[in-house]
């Protein structure tokens, strides 16, 4: 019997996650199994180090819980068949319902699960079988990507170096230190260069811990605050009255919306006091001032407001075209430099509906001419992710057919019909950018063999195409897929082959977006009344907006449930991808400002209640000793058999520019469980 050789190799990949940081890896592999994920050194950003989520695509590839084969329920189980008689029973649904009620019957769920280019091929799969009822919006960061639309004419922000040109830095509701890591190693740098750093958020986290000033704020109240900051601009003169003159329009407006409420009543509202409202003012006025905006503030009913707000006070404070400024939410030329349509056939679809995404459920359930007859879900986790988690439930087990494509059995796989099992990024070749901040592409080759039948996203898209009837649309191979995507780059000197070879490539970005003041917007300027807004038919107006769930738009719900809860990411799960891998079983942690704490004598690791009209949960406490009055935190992602999920609590409204959800905009009540 002979002696087995053991091959071990350290091979370049990167992380397929939606995350801004989307880094470079080092993959150890041994004999056909990843091993162990670690930094690549050699990447221009991420420069070996990876967070926690990074390496558990380790735990995830290796897992003993991986779908390794088709799963069809049968009397309420699931029964493993074969993927012949899975896609032969998908695609004789998919023929039916397309000739008895159209293809819009057919709803195609896809969130944002993994960021590789070749994702979109669902897209096409559904485009060619004659374009089914699709999502619009986001749930992640729709409304404040909407807003800068309306001002700038799209979402750009200034290249990761630029910081260090910055005097003043302003993180605003983003927690850098646990979302963007590489972004936080670059505070502490240009902190030492001798920049002042603040944070502005309801919690006192990891980043503000750094912060030369952390300035606490009542959830949901950003937008008032920085329309309270550019008042005292104009009243100190320090606004940039050359911007304003020659590269703005509508500025006239803010001046009259401005004139609706004193300073001191933005203090009031926002409970940021006056002085530090007076310090704002003159630090976005000693510029450069860098903002930086999180993508908390704008899950609000006002969220598109906000960030509009915010991005009208670096305009008036003149910070916007200039190194070390900017208002950095997103940035969208990254995902701009690939032909995406090239591979999504957007004009092969023959009929198209579309509901929101935060309404879906309703949507679902409402839907005539056609009815919903089945659910696609692709990359996403919809009754966990989704708000109003009792209604999103509701909607999916009420159609005919549900079909999952997923590693593991989530909360929405184990509601399914069908579940096909798809590969790990190390189980296929694509490559990953983010949109969110820097502006490099990583390549991901193949490393390693799937388990079981697991077979690739596109696997399964090209052979249901071949049943039927448009097999044509999928003769390519992976390799003219990517190049495809790649194509309008190699004028520009970038090749796949290039990406292929070194791994990374810098794509050719703006690092100063608006230099030239020459804005993507009708007028071709930066708009404080938005003409965009208007064609949309809104009024393109700035509005000195508050929250849905608030004191100020509904007393009576605000004096039921009394407190404002949040729902940011996970330390250890992007979103909901990890907590049942976690070493030691999970539980649903409530945080508690320490006056809720005081109020109701709660003490650390007390079990509680937390409810509103829409549902409930429990969990066990922390208590947050900084966080700003009458706030708790509750994490996103978990998952049912772990208390969750957090949106049995949250609303399913749109934000006021309809592409945003309102996951923070919610109050609720506590007590202690005895």
């Amino acid at each position: 019997m002979g002696v087995g050789v053991f091959m071990t190799e350290v091979l370049k990949s990167a992380c397929p996650l939606n995350c801004w940081d989307s880094c470079g890896f080092h993959v150890t592999v041994e004999n056909d199994r990843v091993i162990k994920v670690e930094g690549d050194p050699s990447h221009p950003i991420t420069q070996g180090k990876i967070c926690g989520r990074g390496r558990m695509l380790e735990t995830r590839t290796n897992s003993p819980e991986r779908l390794r084969y088709p799963l069809k329920k049968i009397n309420g189980v699931f029964k493993r068949i074969s993927w012949e008689q899975a896609l032969d029973e998908i695609a004789l649904r998919m023929s039916n319902i397309k000739e008895k009620y159209g293809t819009t019957s057919v709803l195609h769920s896809h969130d944002y699960a993994n960021s590789g280019i070749l994702k979109n091929l669902d897209q096409r799969f559904f485009n060619a079988y004659g374009g089914v009822t699709e999502l619009y919006g986001s749930l992640c960061w729709g409304a404040g990507i909407e807003a800068q639309k309306w001002d700038f004419g799209d979402a750009y922000s200034h290249g990761p170096e630029d910081i260090f040109q910055s005097k003043n830095i302003i993180i605003w509701g983003r927690n850098v230190a646990r979302t963007n890591m590489h972004f936080y190693e670059k505070l502490l740098e240009a902190k030492k260069k001798g920049a002042k750093l603040i944070v502005i958020d309801p919690l006192f986290n990891a980043t503000a811990k750094i912060a030369d000033e952390y300035i606490t704020i009542k959830p949901g109240m950003d937008g008032m605050l920085a329309a309270g900051i550019i008042k005292e601009i104009l009243r100190l003169g320090l606004d940039d009255r050359e911007f304003i003159e020659e590269h703005s329009y509508g500025f006239e407006d803010l001046k009259e919306l401005l004139n609706d409420i004193s300073v001191e009543k933005v203090s009031e509202m926002t409970e940021v006091p006056l002085e530090t409202i007076r310090l704002l003012a003159k630090l976005y006025a000693d510029k450069p001032t860098s903002t930086f905006m999180g993508l908390g503030l704008q899950r609000y009913k006002n969220g598109g407001n906000t960030i509009r707000l915010i991005d009208a006070l670096v305009a008036v404070s003149g910070n916007i075209g200039l190194k070390g400024g900017g208002a950095n939410y997103a940035n969208l030329q990254v995902g701009q430099s690939f032909e995406v349509g090239e591979i999504t056939l957007s004009e092969r679809r023959l009929d198209h509906r579309q509901f929101s995404i935060m309404k879906q459920a309703e949507e679902i359930l409402t839907a005539k001419d056609p009815e919903i007859k089945m659910i696609f879900v692709t990359c996403g986790n919809p009754i966990t992710q989704v708000p109003d988690s009792n209604i999103v439930e509701k909607a999916f087990t009420s159609v005919e057919t549900l079909v999952v494509v997923d590693f593991f059995l989530t909360d929405t796989a184990k509601l399914a019909d069908y579940v096909l099992p798809t590969t790990t990024a190390f189980e296929e070749e694509d490559f990953y950018f983010s949109s969110m901040y820097h502006h490099y592409v990583n390549y991901g080759p193949k490393l390693v063999s799937a388990p079981g039948e697991a077979r690739s996203d596109l696997w399964i898209w090209t052979k249901l195409a071949e049943k039927l009837g448009f097999g044509n649309e999928f003769n390519f191979t992976r390799e003219q897929w990517m190049e495809q995507s790649f194509s309008s780059l190699a004028a520009k000197g970038l090749t796949l082959e290039m990406l292929k070879e070194k791994g990374t490539l810098e794509l050719p970005v703006e690092r100063v977006p608006w230099q030239e003041h020459k804005f993507k917007t009708p007028s071709g300027k930066f708009e404080f009344t938005s003409q965009l807004g208007k064609q949309k038919g809104n009024d393109g107006m700035l509005k000195l907006s508050v929250p849905e769930e608030s004191v100020w738009s509904n007393p009576a719900l605000a004096e039921k449930y009394p407190y404002s809860l949040l729902t940011i990411h996970p330390l250890r799960s992007n979103h909901s991808q990890n907590y049942h891998l976690l070493p030691s079983k999970p539980q649903l942690k409530v945080e508690v400002a320490k006056n809720i704490a005081d109020r109701l004598k709660l003490e650390q690791g007390d079990e509680v209640r937390v409810w509103n009209d829409r549902g409930e949960v429990r969990g066990y406490t922390t208590i947050l000793s900084k966080a700003h009055p009458n706030t708790i935190n509750i994490d996103e992602g978990i998952w049912k058999e772990f208390g969750g999920s957090v949106n049995n609590l949250t609303a399913s409204s749109k934000s006021d520019n309809d592409l945003g959800s309102t996951l923070y905009d919610c109050l609720v009540n506590l007590e202690k469980i005895n």
